[in-house]
């Protein structure tokens, strides 16, 4: 297999500025649903609450991704629109000190460079407030086949707003240039776009969702009448192979969008593991327990690291490995990029 520095890597998504605001938590009331899943934060109106740190750093899954794959050695280029603003330039700059060509970076005339606020407690699953700005704006006459030239890698990650129209063209492009194809599709994607979605997914060899998204496209995407499931859970053996995915058996999921196109069906299930699928069967890896700062960025960490090593023909096993390895290390970190680890630390980590 090739080394990682001999390869070019293309990244396409989004870019941010992210505050991250961390509160006390007896500042911030938490308050979770008894016949649901979901928790609640509670900020009292009209006061003013202060915070143990609020830090900036860079954030997006385009430039999470990029950076992520820069510090395991790919020569990495991000295309991303931001505005021409001081938090556009930040952006380019941080990219820059990270070796990741900016050149691609576009610029918007009218839209500021998307911004996000963080608001860390508790759980330290962050709730986020977030403006897209100029990433809900790529256009699909500002992507040409120039892009793709000698590109082995080309990672997609979720788009926004108008800017997820683009996904087809650029996973065709890609394709036709010889790259590996990888895509993380966000929940509105899939929702909203599902049309797109089928067209494209006939150019990508890698299909990274989490299993919320994941039993949305079996609902969404996936042709009514296949096999469900009548899987009694045991609590024994990994969630999704015993409980499936909108009615249907995960297995069963997992071929038909392989029949669509993608090689490949990563499906993480936050702190129980991930699922790597394929026509041929299913692999599971159970997470490991870490101190947790921020699960914000884990997601981009784990698929764009499984996507690495995936691209230079890696097993399914050690891609699971390698990916859990710096999703741990990134949600030890506060913000999104800090704790990227670089090949020799991923080396260390799985060793160890």
């Amino acid at each position: 297999m090739k080394s990682f520095s001999q390869l070019n890597a293309l990244t396409v998504g989004s870019a941010t500025i992210d505050i991250i605001a961390s509160g006390d938590d007896q500042d911030i009331e938490r308050m979770t649903m008894h016949n649901a899943t979901s928790s609640f934060l509670l900020l009292e109106e009209g006061r003013k609450i202060d915070v143990s740190s609020i830090k900036s750093s860079i954030g997006g899954g385009g430039t999470n991704s990029a950076v992520a794959l820069s510090r395991l050695g790919y020569q990495t280029t991000a295309l991303l629109r931001v505005g021409k603003d001081l938090e556009g330039k930040k952006i380019r700059d941080v990219l820059t000190s990270e070796k990741v060509n900016a050149d691609m970076m576009i610029e918007d005339d009218t839209l500021p460079t998307g911004q996000a606020i963080m608001i860390m407690s508790h759980a330290r699953n962050p709730t986020i407030f977030t403006n897209r700005g100029a990433n809900t704006a790529l256009c699909e006459d500002e992507i040409g086949p120039e892009f793709f030239q000698n590109q082995d890698l080309v990672y997609i990650a979720s788009l926004s707003g108008n800017s997820a129209a683009c996904l087809t063209k650029i996973s065709r492009l890609a394709k036709e240039a010889g790259a590996f194809v990888a895509t993380n599709l966000g929940i509105r994607q899939i929702t909203y776009w599902s049309g797109d979605i089928i067209e494209a997914l006939s150019h990508i060899d890698l299909l990274s969702i989490n299993a919320v998204e994941a039993e949305q496209l079996a609902l969404t995407l996936l042709p009514k009448g296949q096999p469900t499931t009548d899987k009694k859970p045991t609590g024994k053996g990994p969630v999704l192979l015993e409980k499936g995915l909108g009615g249907r058996a995960f297995e069963s999921v997992v071929q038909e969008v392989c029949k669509i196109g993608p090689r490949i069906v990563l499906v993480t299930n936050g702190a129980e593991g991930a699922y790597a699928g394929t026509l041929d069967g299913i692999s599971f890896h159970p997470a490991k327990k870490s101190e947790v700062s921020s699960t914000a960025g884990a997601g981009d960490a784990f698929a764009t690291t499984f996507s690495a090593y995936a691209a230079i023909g890696a097993d399914l096993d050690l891609c699971l490995e390698v990916a859990t390895a710096n999703a741990l290390s990134v949600i030890a970190a506060p913000d999104t990029q800090s704790g990227l680890l670089r090949k020799a630390e991923i080396d260390a980590a799985i060793c160890a």
